[in-house]
């Protein structure tokens, strides 16, 4: 295979010795090139300078070899040597024509290669420069983009950071409320214990005192008030427990998806400012293959937007329970000082009744000792008095024992002797009289004795009551806890 636009040389079959006269007349040369080689525009083949076979491809198929074939043919016929005559027809196969025109088409052929060489020099140079600005526009706008996920990270991450130190803050509020909640539950127990106390020695009083007054019913509604305070503590301080707990889930999801946008944010800053020129950039085949995300834009922006949405919400509920919880201790701390002011009321007023009916009966034990003393010096006056009319009495009948030894006639029914009857009937009869009286006297003294113990029997009763009351019950109760303490401070 021959280039384009060379010589044919190899038309020979058979070798011939040289010829004295190498090169033959011009004037004699058969035109061989006219309508052999037309002219074909290779600009699309010299376009690939990556392809050089193509030349050689085209150029073999372009030129038509038919004639030089048949003239080889038949000079292969002929075995005998060629006359000299021959020779200049023989090599003698172009003219001037054929010359300037083959050397015309190399100048064509030549302009195109170069005219299809500059073209794609310039072609490649614009491609060149074109790609450049394109991956750096590429580039540009990588960087861009990262420069904003930078500031979506920025932004997503110094709103987890507020919602954290806001949650950090009404985490560390609930703690506090909780402590005061836990101090003001712990305060109630003292109350509780007086009340029950109180109401443990006002069992011990005695007889008639141990009735059920105002000062009781009035214990027993403090307790039951306490012990209802002491159920709504209880009931809070569990919603403070679970409220805290769900507090610090939601911290645990801010902090860790505050460590990830760190990360996040450190790894794209750094992605951000690399350039061509940073140290560590490297070939890292395929990874451009490797998928390993696990969210979009839409998706990601949510979680944390549901993340902080979740630690509002939470820290909503726990300021309300903040708020239910002072407002409990306030309430549970009014309504036991309330019942604690009732309570004291009405023991200062059994004090007074109690202390009034002992006074009265202080009175009454007086005024009965003094007619049980007028009783006895009564008794003592009648006795002497029967003493006295017994004398009476003996003389008389000691006259009418005598005057029946009266002889005979003597034993006369004179105005003596019916006086002496009399006598002695009436000095009788006024004994008796005594007699009974002394006996009304002494039972009237039974009974005022019997009033007596009564009086102070009643008296040491109400003296027991007393010192129940008054000693016993309220020096307890002055140890009862303040409002402040009530309400959890310390």
């Amino acid at each position: 295979m021959e280039p384009l636009g060379s010589t044919l040389t190899a038309t020979y079959a058979h070798p011939r010795p040289t010829p004295t006269n190498f090169l033959p007349a011009i004037s004699t040369m058969a035109s061989s090139y006219r309508d052999r080689f037309p002219h074909y525009n290779l600009t699309h083949t010299l376009s690939l300078p990556w392809r050089p076979s193509t030349y050689y491809k085209v150029a073999s198929n372009l030129p038509t070899l038919g004639p030089y074939c048949t003239r080889s043919q038949k000079v292969c016929e002929s075995t005998m040597l060629p006359f000299v005559s021959n020779r200049t027809t023989l090599f003698t196969r172009y003219t001037p024509d054929d010359w300037y025109r083959s050397n015309l088409t190399n100048y064509l052929e030549s302009n195109t290669s170069r005219h299809n060489s500059e073209r794609l020099r310039v072609d490649t140079s614009r491609l060149i420069q074109d790609k450049y600005q394109q991956t750096r526009k590429t580039q540009a706008d990588s960087t861009q983009n990262l420069g904003e996920r930078v500031n979506d990270i920025g932004f997503w991450k110094s709103e987890i950071t507020h919602e954290l130190d806001a949650m950090i803050g009404e985490t560390n509020e609930l703690t506090d409320v909780k402590k005061k909640l836990e101090r003001a539950l712990m305060e109630t127990e003292a109350p509780l214990q007086v009340a029950r106390e109180c109401l443990f020695h006002r069992e011990k009083r005695m007889g008639i005192d141990l009735v059920h007054d105002e000062v009781e019913a009035e214990l027993l509604t403090e307790v039951d008030i306490i012990l209802c305070c002491q159920e709504r503590m209880k009931l809070h301080l569990d919603k403070a427990i679970a409220q805290l707990a769900a507090n610090r889930a939601s911290q645990h999801e801010l902090e860790k998806d505050l460590s990830d946008k760190q990360a996040a944010f450190r790894i794209d800053d750094k992605c951000h400012h690399l350039r061509n020129t940073s140290d560590g950039v490297s070939y890292f085949r395929g990874v451009e293959r490797v998928d390993a995300t696990v969210s979009v834009p839409e998706s990601w922006a949510k979680f944390t937007d549901d993340n902080i949405l979740s630690s509002q919400s939470e820290r909503a509920a726990s300021a309300k329970l903040r708020d239910d919880i002072q407002n409990l201790l306030v309430v549970t701390a009014n309504e036991m000082w309330n019942q604690f002011n009732k309570v004291n009321l009405s023991f200062t007023n059994r004090i007074a009744e109690t202390a009034d009916a002992k006074n009265k009966i202080q009175i009454h034990l007086a005024k009965t000792l003094q007619e049980i003393f007028q009783t006895e010096m009564t008794i003592e006056s009648i006795k002497k008095a029967i003493k006295d009319k017994s004398a009476f009495l003996k003389v008389a009948q000691t006259r009418l024992d005598e005057r029946t030894r009266r002889p005979n006639i003597e034993l006369c029914r004179d105005m003596a002797q019916l006086r002496l009857v009399n006598e002695v009937y009436e000095v009788d009869s006024t004994i008796q009289t005594l007699q009974q009286r002394l006996r009304d006297a002494e039972d009237t003294l039974q009974s005022l004795v019997h009033t007596k113990a009564t009086l102070e029997h009643d008296l040491a009763v109400k003296a027991n009551s007393l010192y129940i009351d008054q000693e016993k019950c309220m020096s307890m109760r002055k140890t009862f806890p303040n409002t402040l303490r009530l309400e959890g401070f310390c």
